[in-house]
C-alpha cells in the first residue's frame, strides 16, 4: 500500500476539537525497534485500513504513534474515577493516547487508541509503558468476547518496541492499538464536573448523546434520558459478563464505558470452577470485585455518575436528585431481565411461553446454579455438556455433580420443558480463554513463540462451534494449576 492509498482514510480530532478541556495534545515514545506481533485484518478492513500497508514499516510505526496519520491530533484524555470506592480527582490517560477517530464500512465513527505509548503529563510515578505478555492478554480476551456477542473495546493489533521495561523483571516492551465506540467513562463525567465548569459538562454530555444515544436528544429531559440509556446499557452488559463467567477485576468508574462496552482488560479472567466469590486480580485484596459483587458494583458506579449529572438534569440539584433516582432504581430490575433470559436461554428454554413455563424456567435456573455452588463444577463445561443432554447424551454432565439424585431430580423437571439443543448451542460457549491456556500463550508469546496464541486465538474467535482438533481448549485446567491471579501489567 502506497503512502497515497493511506491517505483514503481520514483520521478525525473530534474529541479533541469538542472537548479540549479534556485532551492534551501529546506524541507518543519513539519505539526503537517495532515489530508487528499480532494484527487483527478483518478489523483494520472494517476500518478501511490495508492489512498490508499495517504491516509496512510505517504502518507499524503508525501503531506505535511514532508515524501520526493526516488528520491525526494524538491526546491524552483526562478523567477522574473512583478507585477501589476512594475518589481520584485526577487520573487520566498516563501510558496512553487517542490518535483520533476513523469511520468504518457500516459509517460508525470509532476512536483508534493506543496503549502502553509512553509517559503523559498524567503518569504520576509510572513509566507509560506497557509490556507484552498484557496487552497480548488484552488481545485475546477482548477478542473473545466480541465472538461471544458483548459489547467490548476491540484490539487492533499488539506491537513490540523493542525496549525492554523494567516490573519485577525487565521484560519486553509493547503498545495495543485498541478501538471503541468512544473512551468516554463514567470518571471523564466525574472530572468535568469537579472542575465546576457548566459548559464543559454540558458539551461533554452533549456529546455523549450525539455519538452514542441520539435519540435521547428528543426527550423531555435529554440528560435524565442520556443517564438511562447508560443504566441501560450497563445492566445489559454485565448480565452478560455474568453469563459467560467473566469476571473483570477493576470495575473503577474510570473504567465504565458511557457506551457499554467492556474496556480495560488488565486483571481479568473466566471462571473455571464456579465461585461466586472468585477474584483473579492481584490488587482487589478485599475481593470487592468478585464475580457476584459486579451487578452490585456496577450500579454503584452509575450512582456516581447520577451525581456528576445532576447540574444537568435540573438546574435545582435538589430536584434533581428524586428523577435521577428513579432511573437508577431500574437497573435491578434491568439487569435481573436479562440475566434470567439469558440464563433460560442457556438451559435451552424458550422464553415468553405461559406463567406456569416462565415460572418452572425460572426454578430451574435457581436450582442450576445451587447445583453449580456445590461443585466445584466447571461454569463453561457444565452448560456445554448439558447441551448433550438435551441430545440423550447424559454421561458427560452427570459425571460432573456430586450429588447425583439431587441432579436427576432436576434433570428430569428440566427435560419435561423440552430443552432445544440447538439454542443452547449457539449461547453457550465450546471454547473460552482457558486461564491455564492464555498463560501458556502469553509465556510463549514473550519468549518469541507466537503459535500457542494464534492456536488459542483460533478457537475462542470461534465459541460456539467445536471442531476437530481443538479438544484441550474446551477443557479444564489441570489439577497442579492452582490459584489464578492476573496482574495490570503497570
Amino acid at each position: 500500500m502506497t503512502a497515497a492509498a493511506e491517505s483514503t482514510v481520514t483520521f478525525g480530532g473530534l474529541f479533541a476539537r469538542e472537548l479540549a478541556e479534556l485532551a492534551v495534545p501529546w506524541q507518543a515514545e519513539e519505539a526503537p525497534s517495532p515489530a508487528l506481533l499480532v494484527l487483527n485484518d478483518k478489523l483494520a478492513m472494517d476500518l478501511g485500513l490495508d492489512p498490508q500497508y499495517l504491516r509496512s514499516p510505517e504502518g507499524v510505526r503508525l501503531l506505535v504513534g511514532n508515524h501520526v496519520p493526516a488528520g491525526a491530533t494524538p491526546v491524552a484524555q483526562a478523567y477522574a474515577g473512583h478507585q477501589f470506592g476512594g475518589y481520584s480527582p485526577l487520573l487520566g490517560d498516563g501510558r496512553a493516547l487517542l490518535l483520533g477517530e476513523v469511520t468504518d464500512h457500516n459509517g460508525r465513527l470509532l476512536d483508534v487508541h493506543l496503549k502502553g505509548s509512553g509517559r503523559t503529563p498524567f503518569a504520576r510515578a509510572g513509566d507509560g509503558r506497557a509490556v507484552v505478555g498484557p496487552m497480548l492478554r488484552e488481545y485475546i480476551v477482548s477478542e473473545a468476547m466480541h465472538s461471544l456477542h458483548i459489547p467490548t473495546t476491540r484490539s487492533l493489533a499488539v506491537v513490540a518496541t523493542g525496549r525492554q521495561v523494567r516490573r519485577d523483571d525487565m521484560l519486553p516492551g509493547a503498545v495495543l492499538a485498541r478501538v471503541a465506540s468512544s473512551h468516554l467513562r463514567v470518571g471523564s463525567f466525574q472530572y468535568a464536573r469537579a472542575t465546576e465548569n457548566a459548559d464543559l459538562l454540558k458539551r461533554l454530555a452533549d456529546h455523549a448523546i450525539s455519538r452514542h444515544y441520539p435519540r435521547a436528544a428528543d426527550a423531555a429531559n435529554p440528560y435524565l434520558a442520556l443517564f438511562g440509556s447508560v443504566v441501560s446499557a450497563q445492566a445489559e452488559l454485565v448480565a452478560r459478563w455474568m453469563l459467560v463467567g467473566f469476571v473483570h477485576g477493576v470495575m473503577n468508574t474510570d473504567n465504565m464505558t458511557i457506551s457499554g462496552e467492556t474496556i480495560d482488560y488488565g486483571p481479568c479472567a473466566f471462571m473455571d470452577a464456579f465461585n461466586p466469590e472468585a477474584v483473579y486480580s492481584s490488587i482487589d485484596v478485599g475481593g470487592r470485585y468478585a464475580y457476584a459483587n459486579q451487578p452490585v458494583l456496577a450500579e454503584w458506579n452509575l450512582a456516581r455518575l447520577a451525581e456528576a449529572m445532576l447540574p444537568l438534569i435540573d438546574e435545582d440539584q435538589e430536584k434533581a436528585v428524586a428523577p435521577a433516582v428513579e432511573v437508577l432504581r431500574g437497573f435491578r430490575g434491568q439487569y435481573s431481565r436479562a440475566w434470567t433470559s439469558g440464563m433460560t436461554a442457556k438451559l435451552g428454554l424458550k422464553s415468553g411461553g405461559g406463567t406456569g413455563d416462565e415460572a418452572a424456567a425460572s426454578s430451574l435456573v435457581d436450582d442450576a446454579i445451587g447445583i453449580l455452588k456445590d461443585g466445584p463444577v466447571d461454569y463453561t463445561l457444565f452448560f456445554r455438556n448439558l447441551g448433550k443432554a438435551a441430545r440423550g447424551e447424559l454421561r458427560p454432565v452427570r459425571a460432573m455433580v456430586l450429588d447425583l439424585a439431587a441432579f436427576d431430580a432436576w434433570l428430569e423437571r428440566w427435560q419435561a420443558l423440552q430443552p432445544d439443543p440447538e439454542l443452547m448451542d449457539s449461547v453457550n460457549p465450546a471454547y473460552i480463554p482457558r486461564n491455564n491456556l492464555v498463560e501458556e500463550a502469553l509465556s510463549a508469546a514473550t519468549g518469541g513463540d507466537m503459535g500457542p496464541l494464534q492456536q488459542l486465538l483460533e478457537a475462542v474467535t470461534d465459541p460456539f462451534s467445536e471442531r476437530p482438533g481443538l479438544e484441550r481448549y474446551m477443557q479444564g485446567p489441570p489439577e497442579d494449576f492452582g490459584s489464578y491471579m492476573t496482574f495490570c501489567g503497570t
